[in-house]
C-alpha cells in the first residue's frame, strides 16, 4: 500500500469523525492545516493526496513526481491545476452531491432567520425585555409569513430542486431559472427566463456553479430589476455577487435583507461592504457542514480511492 498525505482535514473531519476508512487503504498521514510553504514537504514521497482548499499548483505537482492520485475534499476542485495533473498522469477526483440536503435545509434556515429574527427576539426575553414588558408580546422586525409569496431560484440542480421543494413546502410558488431544463425541475417549479425571475420573486436564491457568466450576475443592474423589498440569499459562490452593489441596494432598502454563508474572499476581509451593512446575516460558510454531510462525504472520498486502487476512476474531474 502507498503513501497518503491529507494536506488539511479539519473541516472536513475536527474530531468527531474517522479517518479509519482511508487509513485502511495505505499509510496515512493527516495534517489539519498545511501554509503553502510547506506544501511540497509534506507531501514528499507520497502516491495519494488529498486536499480541501491548499492549492496543489503545476509547480507542486512537478515536485512531487511520485503523485498518482489527488483526492479533492470538497466539490469544486479550482485548487488543484488540473491540466498539470493530467499532464503527470494524475487522476483528481471531487465529491459531488454530498450536502444536498444540508445546503437547501441551510439556506432555508437563512430565510427564516429573516422572516422572524429568532435569534435576536431570543436575546431580548433573556435580557429581560419581556419580562418587563407592558405586553403579553413584542416584536423588532416585520415578522414575514412565506406562504403566498414567490420564490425565485437561479441554478436548479440537485440543490436548487431541493430549495424549491422547500419552498413548496412553505405555501409558496417556485420559479427556477437554469441554462438547462430539467423534467425533475419541471415538476418542481415553473422555469422563467432570468429577467422575469428578477421581476417577479419575492426571495431569491442562489444555487448556481461560479462561472465567467454568472461571475457578479448580482449586480447594480439586475438589482434594479428586483422588486423593492427582495430578500437574496446565497450560499452558492461568494464572487456570484458584486458585493458593494449588494451593501449599496441594503442600505436603501431597495434589498430588504440578505442571507449569504460565501463572501467573495474567504475567511471574509475585515473590509468588506457587507460587514457594515444593514439586515446582511453572514455566516462562515457552514453550509456543508453537518455532521451527516461530512459522514457522507468521507465515505465517498475513501470510495473514491479504493475504486481508484482497483484500476477504476470514480469521480475523476479530468482526463
Amino acid at each position: 500500500m502507498g503513501k497518503i498525505v491529507v494536506l488539511d482535514g479539519y473541516t472536513l473531519n475536527p474530531g468527531d469523525l474517522s479517518w479509519d476508512g482511508l487509513r485502511a487503504l495505505g499509510d496515512l498521514t493527516v495534517y489539519d492545516r498545511t501554509p503553502e510553504d510547506q506544501i511540497i514537504g509534506r507531501i514528499g514521497d507520497a502516491q495519494i493526496v488529498y486536499t480541501n482548499k491548499t492549492p496543489l499548483r503545476r509547480a507542486t505537482l512537478d515536485s512531487c513526481p511520485e503523485i498518482l492520485f489527488i483526492g479533492v475534499l470538497a466539490t469544486g476542485y479550482n485548487v488543484v491545476d488540473c491540466e498539470a495533473a493530467t499532464e503527470h498522469g494524475i487522476v483528481v477526483t471531487n465529491v459531488p452531491s454530498y450536502g444536498t440536503a444540508a445546503v437547501g435545509q441551510f439556506a432555508m434556515a437563512m430565510l427564516l432567520e429573516i422572516c422572524h429574527h429568532v435569534a435576536h427576539h431570543s436575546q431580548a426575553v433573556h435580557e429581560g425585555r419581556w419580562a418587563a414588558s407592558p405586553d403579553f408580546c413584542f416584536w423588532d422586525y416585520p415578522l414575514i409569513e412565506l406562504a403566498g409569496k414567490t420564490m425565485g431560484i437561479i441554478g436548479f440542480g440537485r440543490i436548487g430542486q431541493t430549495m424549491g421543494r422547500l419552498a413548496r413546502a412553505f405555501g409558496m410558488r417556485v420559479l427556477a431559472y437554469d441554462t438547462r431544463r430539467s423534467e425533475s425541475g419541471g415538476a418542481v417549479a415553473q422555469y422563467v427566463g432570468l429577467h422575469d425571475l428578477l421581476r417577479q420573486s419575492d426571495v431569491i436564491s442562489l444555487h448556481c456553479p461560479l462561472s465567467g457568466e454568472t461571475q457578479g450576475m448580482i449586480n447594480k443592474k439586475t438589482i434594479a430589476e428586483m422588486k423593492d423589498g427582495v430578500i437574496l440569499l446565497n450560499n452558492s459562490r461568494g464572487p456570484l455577487v458584486v458585493e458593494q452593489d449588494l451593501a449599496d441596494a441594503l442600505g436603501s432598502g431597495k434589498v430588504y435583507a440578505a442571507g449569504l454563508d460565501v463572501v467573495s474572499t474567504e475567511p471574509i476581509r475585515a473590509d468588506n461592504p457587507l460587514l457594515k451593512a444593514p439586515n446582511c446575516f453572514i455566516t462562515p460558510h457552514i453550509s456543508w457542514a453537518s455532521k451527516e454531510s461530512r459522514q457522507r462525504l468521507m465515505d465517498i472520498v475513501v470510495g473514491n480511492l479504493a475504486r481508484f486502487l482497483k484500476g477504476e476512476k470514480v469521480n475523476a474531474v479530468n482526463g
